[in-house]
């Protein structure tokens, strides 16, 4: 299982993903950046710590539970359901979604979805740890910590200290279980 970020890789990305939002936003004071539960939630509080440090500018951080906007309900468990908190008005805010990992594009769509019931941003834009490709829907990240070339047959898997407790942090590439097991058209 081949590692691609160490968790120092991680903290540094971070920082540079933090740098280019303000950049692109103008204005650190009307961001908004909002993690999507699980890991999204931390990295986004993890980027607001750095605008902090280097820009001496609030930035509010909020957490999305998309569980409820899934398309694929039928398919998955029940998960148990995340707090949302969004801690100002959207309205009009520069709101930047976070994630670990992005691969099908789904979940980003069911992070708007859900972004839909508290308001009317002036803009969306989306800051990724990892983008693997293959993605099912026409959504592109704005914000890339690293690029992951993979096969539909891999998976990529981040760690982080707020959500992994005792595991080491980075990001792995892995095979599915499918592909692991050796079951065909995996």
């Amino acid at each position: 299982m081949p590692q691609v970020m160490t968790g120092e890789e991680i903290n540094r990305a971070v920082r540079r993903l933090s740098h280019e939002i303000v950049e692109g936003a103008g204005r650190p004071e009307e961001l908004l950046l909002i993690g999507i539960h699980t890991r999204g939630a931390p990295l986004a509080a993890r980027m607001a710590a750095a605008i902090r440090e280097f820009h001496d500018a609030e930035t509010p951080v909020g957490a999305l539970d998309i569980g409820l906007h899934r398309d694929d309900l039928a398919q998955r468990p029940a998960a148990r359901l995340a707090r949302t908190r969004i801690p100002a008005d959207i309205t009009g805010r520069v709101v930047v979604l976070v994630d670990d990992v992005l691969y099908t594009g789904r979940t980003v769509r069911s992070a708007l979805d859900a972004l839909n019931d508290f308001g009317r941003p002036a803009a969306v834009r989306l800051a990724v740890l990892a983008d693997r490709g293959h993605r099912q829907l026409p959504i592109r990240p704005d914000y890339v910590g690293i690029n992951v070339p993979t096969s539909r047959a891999e998976r990529v898997t981040a760690r982080l200290a707020e959500t992994d407790s005792g595991r080491e942090e980075g990001v792995w590439i892995e095979p599915t279980p499918q592909a692991a097991a050796g079951t065909p058209g995996a």
